[in-house]
């Protein structure tokens, strides 16, 4: 399944959930603590992901916007449950570090 996705590097915690209007439609908000250097933000984001959908963090990786904070995602796993937990991420931030 791929999403599109807004990244906040630079965060006080990692955070999945919330919805954002972006470039490519409705995009699912992620913070996290790893500031844009040397990658270290985009692998940050899989790995929240990771967690998030409950799927190993071999099965998400970025296909566009690698340089952006606009993103496309991949998580592969089995689709009723991607869709089901995208739906809940969307719908509300999983802790108060989305806000503000």
């Amino acid at each position: 399944m791929r999403t599109a996705v807004r990244v906040r590097p630079g965060a006080r915690a990692d955070a999945v959930g919330g919805c954002r209007d972006g470039p490519r439609g409705p995009a699912l908000l992620v913070a996290v603590r790893a500031r844009a250097v040397d990658g270290r933000a985009n692998a940050a984001v899989e790995a929240a992901l990771a967690e998030a959908f409950e799927v190993r963090r071999a099965d998400v990786g970025i296909v566009a916007g690698q340089r952006s904070r606009d993103k496309v995602v991949e998580i592969r796993g089995d689709e009723a449950h991607l869709r089901a937990r995208l739906a809940a991420l969307l719908g509300r931030p999983r802790d108060g570090a989305m806000e503000g």
